[in-house]
């Protein structure tokens, strides 16, 4: 059977309408699990359950990444490495964001002196109020 017959075509329109109706579905699902409370974790993992199935859905048919060759899963997977390894730095400097200095990102203690301070300075060595 040749990919150009009516039969084929027919099959393929059904195909990729049966793979609209699921990301359709996936949709209402994803709306549904954020109208429910289900907490921070299991908001998250379900919100990237979902996330992850649709995505494939449109990769794998829309894109046609099942069909392709390894070349094509060989760039997926390098470019998987370098978002865990960017996202394995942004992680590491987590400690320096909240107030646990360590390594070259140290910055001395009282490095810039707060405005607030200058004001009220200058009100208690001259007695009188300055905005």
């Amino acid at each position: 059977m040749s990919a150009h017959t009516p039969e084929a075509v027919e099959k393929q329109k059904k195909f990729y309408s049966a793979v609209g109706t699921a990301l359709l579905v996936g949709t209402i699902a994803t709306v549904a699990a954020a109208s429910v409370h289900l907490g921070i974790v299991v908001g998250i993992a379900v919100a990237l359950v979902i996330a992850t199935v649709k995505g494939s859905l449109v990769a794998g048919y829309f894109m046609h990444l099942f069909s392709e060759k390894k070349l094509i899963y060989a760039l997926l997977a390098l470019t998987a490495v370098f978002v865990v390894a960017l996202l394995g730095l942004i992680l590491s400097s987590f400690g320096d964001q909240q107030g646990h200095p360590h390594g070259i990102f140290q910055v001395p203690p009282r490095h810039v002196e707060p405005h607030h301070q200058e004001a009220a300075a200058s009100v208690s060595e001259k007695g009188d109020h300055v905005p």
